[in-house]
């Protein structure tokens, strides 16, 4: 059986694989438009690689010393002999998870503006097959990552099952350390040229956005090909993976039985075929309504979840027996969090909904209000997601029947559940950067007003969908985190069974390591924000520089230097995404060493939970933020230009860094920070002062 549940694994990874090359194939064979469309493309296609390219020599930098370091621990026995090597291949698998969907989307974009001057339907379609493209490589490359070092370990260096459950989830750090630079990096990009285009061309020359005249467009362009695709594809290639590798690991702390391994890969191979069903039932019609664009959407996610709902009960009674199938809960229960998180995700920031139109109408008094009835929202908006993963857990844990083990193995099942449909919700999540680029080429291109009108009804889309993507992310890493965390005391367990774990809130190392992750993801979110304000500082005086310097700009007589703010924000970004890594990888193990074992058990616990609530905050808040914005460019309160939109822009400008930089990166943070405590987990065991 266990040869039959790889043998299926290799081909869901196929298969996923496969059909993000059909509909790569698909959206190149749409026509690029006029010669000033591909211009302007090819523009965005060359900043977007070269930053690339210096972002990955500079991570190879990183994962070459920490090669060295893995290495060495290893010939002392103190962490496991294959980590050195998975590290590498976990780190290789999510940039390139992160580098194939930016080649598409730079190369979508043109396409889909092109599409929008013929119909809102072709537009929708070009997005989102190029979403689709980014969405399957993640689960394939996932999947493919988990199926090969399971065969690796079980086949050729005849580990027991034990054993290899126990390795697997270590393999998590790479993903999780690229991911983590990839967001930092293409956030700060993104944002710094972003900030810098809206503070100097929309608010200080009053010209519209996207316009060719502010030499930070291509730059804003190219950051949300880096940030919002490269960056989230990393980031979500980490979630999937993590997500599978605690499962079969708790699964196996709980059965002993390889049998508990094939659950989490046989569900990610059903979430691969519901995914690729439910992405035919994606289109819409003609009528700018954002309530028909998100059911358009929806309604492709919603039947991939049901047809995962239907399948998980034989998969469950087959391979766990019907006396485990109480187990089946908790896959329905992580599938129906996720479903209620991104509506409620949904509610908070859509401009359908009275939230986001009450936040827009704070702007009449200025940015001030505006940005108050934000933070407000962002703070409530955390209520409704707790409650829903509050639930989740206690569901999970008790199908397990009252069994720690079997009820932790439960809450990993409920992690697998949530993130199993995760290649059609990124599909609907990756089109929205698509959208944007196609909005900025349409005004550049000065298309009719008709395509623009059809890209920004994509762009608002996709800016809601982005905030629904980035709400299941950080609830499947809290989901995750717990089960890494329950994986963290087993592993500890094994290397030292002496050890007697005191997690009491008496117990001072518990206290102290709580308080330190609790402090932590304030902290990587000032850092992160910080950055963003550095770098979109250089931004905003370059763009002033040519404003005042270059004659002729602002009356389009001369062409800005689009190239040199690519190269700012270039410069910037991968100065600024060191730190913030160097601190998710170091914090955990000082603090082992210092606090031991129980310390690290409160970090990550501590880490946890304010994480989650800082990353909700931050992405809905910003989500809103922008479009509130939006709502009031469609007429609301005066419309483009008017003193509403003047304050909105000023809100959606402190949203920038919030909802694409910070908030995102913090669950990638949370699960970091346990996977480097598992790797770590024999040194800190052995050697610690408390």
């Amino acid at each position: 059986m266990e040869k039959i549940v790889l043998g299926l694994s290799f081909l869901g990874a196929i298969i996923a694989l496969s059909f993000a090359g059909i509909m790569a194939k698909k959206v190149l064979g749409f026509s690029e438009g006029t010669d000033t469309m591909k211009k302007i493309a090819s523009f965005i296609k060359q900043g977007a690689n070269a930053y690339l390219t210096r972002q990955y020599k500079v991570v190879a930098i990183f994962f070459a010393c920490m090669f060295v370091i893995l290495f060495i621990l290893s010939q002392f026995d103190l962490l496991n002999k294959f980590i050195p090597f998975a590290f590498i291949t976990g780190g290789l698998y999510s940039a390139l998870a992160g580098f194939f969907g930016m080649k598409i989307a730079t190369n979508a974009n043109s396409r889909t503006a092109n599409a929008c001057r013929e119909s809102l339907n072709k537009g929708l379609n070009v997005a989102f097959s190029a979403g689709s493209v980014m969405g399957f490589t993640v689960v394939g490359l996932g999947l493919l990552d988990v199926s090969i070092w399971y065969a690796l370990l079980r086949f050729l260096f005849n580990c027991n099952i034990s054993e290899t459950a126990t390795t697997i989830v270590m393999f998590g750090m790479g993903a999780s350390s690229m991911a983590l630079f990839a967001r930092v990096g293409g956030g700060v990009f993104t944002k710094a040229a972003d900030v810098g285009a809206d503070i100097v061309g929309k608010v200080e020359a009053g010209i519209p956005e996207d316009d060719p005249r502010n030499p930070a467009v291509i730059a804003d362009n190219v950051g949300d090909n880096v940030g919002d695709v490269a960056g989230m594809g990393a980031d979500l290639y980490e979630s999937y993976f993590g997500s599978i590798v605690s499962a079969c690991a708790l699964g196996v702390a709980a059965f002993n039985d390889p049998k508990a391994m094939g659950v989490p890969l046989l569900l990610a191979v059903l979430g691969i075929f519901a995914s690729l069903i439910g992405s035919f039932f994606v289109r819409t019609g003609e009528k700018f309504d954002q309530k028909l664009l998100l059911k358009a959407l929806s309604k492709g996610t919603t039947v991939g979840s049901i047809i995962v709902a239907i399948g998980a009960f034989p998969i469950v009674w087959y391979v766990l027996g019907k006396e485990n199938i109480s187990l089946y809960i908790a896959v329905l229960a992580g599938l129906v969090a996720g479903v209620l998180i991104g509506q409620a995700t949904e509610y908070f920031t859509s401009d359908t909904y009275k939230p986001t139109k009450k936040l827009a109408g704070s702007s009449e008094t200025g940015s001030a209000t505006l940005i108050i009835s934000g933070m407000s929202l962002g703070m409530l908006s955390t209520a409704l997601p707790i409650v829903i993963i509050a639930i989740c857990i206690m569901v999970a844990y008790f199908t397990g029947g009252g069994d720690t083990a079997t009820g932790l193995y439960g809450i990993g099942l409920a992690a697998v559940g949530m993130l199993s449909t995760l290649g059609i919700t990124l599909a609907t999540d990756a089109y929205g950067p698509v959208a944007d680029n196609a909005g900025g080429i349409a005004q550049m291109a000065e298309l009719d007003e008709v395509v623009r009108e059809r890209t920004d009804a994509l762009d608002s889309l996709g800016n809601t969908t982005a905030a629904t993507g980035k709400g299941f992310a950080i609830g499947s890493a809290a989901l995750t985190a717990l089960a890494l965390m329950a994986s963290y005391v087993d592993s500890v367990g094994k290397v030292a069974p002496d050890f007697t774990f005191d997690m009491s809130l008496m117990n001072p190392p518990v206290l102290v390591g709580l308080l330190i992750g609790g402090c932590l993801p304030f902290v990587f979110a000032a850092l992160t924000m910080e950055s963003v304000g550095r770098a979109a500082q250089s931004v905003v005086k370059e763009v002033r520089r040519q404003f005042r310097e270059i004659k002729g700009i602002i009356t389009g007589e001369a062409q800005a230097d689009y190239a040199s703010c690519v190269d700012l924000c270039t410069k910037a970004s991968l100065h600024e995404m060191v730190l913030p890594t160097i601190i998710a990888v170091v914090v955990p193990v000082i603090t082992g060493l210092i606090l031991g074992p129980n310390g690290v058990v409160g970090l990550l616990a501590g880490a946890t939970v304010t994480g989650f609530l800082v990353a909700i905050l931050m992405s809905n808040a910003g989500g809103a933020w922008d479009n509130a914005k939006k709502y009031i460019e469609s007429g609301f309160g005066g419309g483009k230009g008017s003193e509403n939109h003047k304050a909105a822009v000023v809100g959606d400008t402190v949203g920038d860094p919030f909802k694409d930089t910070s908030g995102p990166a913090i669950n990638i943070l949370i699960k970091l920070l346990s996977t480097i405590s598992i790797v770590f987990a024999t040194l800190v065991a052995n050697y610690h002062l408390f």
